[in-house]
């Protein structure tokens, strides 16, 4: 493991992860989540798969009071560490747990708010990395994308909300499985690489046990026709999200 820090949010943050092919790592998708995430003051949060904290403490920096849960240990272990060297250990806070247990950790309706990264691939689907924690981060060999829907359907209190980040190609699955356990979808955006590429990644806001209604936001471009950083990712890489 990498014991050295690297700058998060162009140095607002530290964060300790693992080293290249040895477990995920802050991509884009880790600022977009947290920047598409807009807690109200006072919601009680929870991060699913939180890795090594990054989104968690992201939001704990704007403010906010969140929990991060996720199946491999010594993840858990450096996202506490993170939590320490940010001073954000009294406002994240994290657990090593499996999100197929959460009957038994959780109480029903326990969080306003879940958001989650989830594996890009189902198991057994596309090449597995040979890295134990890479593949459970990418390749759900612990967790179905039905597991983690399932689960927050039980966590999130009625009218909470649900912010997700995932592969543009399981965008439909998804959104099946929302209306399957009555969390409905209310608000999408697209994210390309580049004006004209088909996009890449979906965000999407859903809510617990509320009517149907989806608004579908203008689309984030990564790079523009020069290939530079968009006004739009810049914005997203502000600690404050705003």
């Amino acid at each position: 493991m990498n014991d050295g820090r690297e700058d998060l949010l162009r140095g607002e943050l530290k964060i300790k992860q693992p080293l290249e092919n040895e477990g995920p790592r802050v991509n884009i998708d880790t600022i977009l989540l947290a920047h598409f995430t807009k807690p109200k003051k006072g919601e009680k949060i929870l991060e699913i798969g939180c890795a090594h904290g990054a989104v968690s403490l992201i939001l704990a920096k704007r403010g906010h009071i969140v929990e991060g849960v996720d199946i491999q240990p010594h993840l858990i272990e450096m996202a506490a560490e993170n939590a320490v060297e940010n001073g954000l250990e009294d406002k994240a806070k994290f657990y090593t747990g499996d999100i197929r247990d959460h009957r038994k950790i959780w109480e029903a309706q326990s969080f306003d708010r879940v958001a989650v990264n989830p594996p890009y691939f189902e198991k057994n689907s596309g090449s597995v990395s040979p890295s134990t924690a890479l593949a459970t981060a990418l390749n759900g060999l612990n967790c179905t994308l039905e597991d983690l829907v399932q689960a927050c359907r039980y966590l999130l209190k009625n009218k909470g909300y649900l912010d997700i980040v995932i592969h543009a190609g399981r965008t439909g699955e998804l959104i099946a499985l929302l209306d399957k356990y009555n969390i409905a979808p209310k608000k999408l955006r697209t994210v390309h690489p580049r004006p004209g590429a088909e996009a890449s990644v979906v965000l999407i806001e859903a809510v617990r046990a509320s009517k149907h209604g989806l608004r579908i936001e203008a689309p984030l471009f990564v790079l523009d026709e020069e290939g530079k950083e968009t006004p739009q990712l810049l914005e997203a890489y502000r600690t404050g999200g705003k």
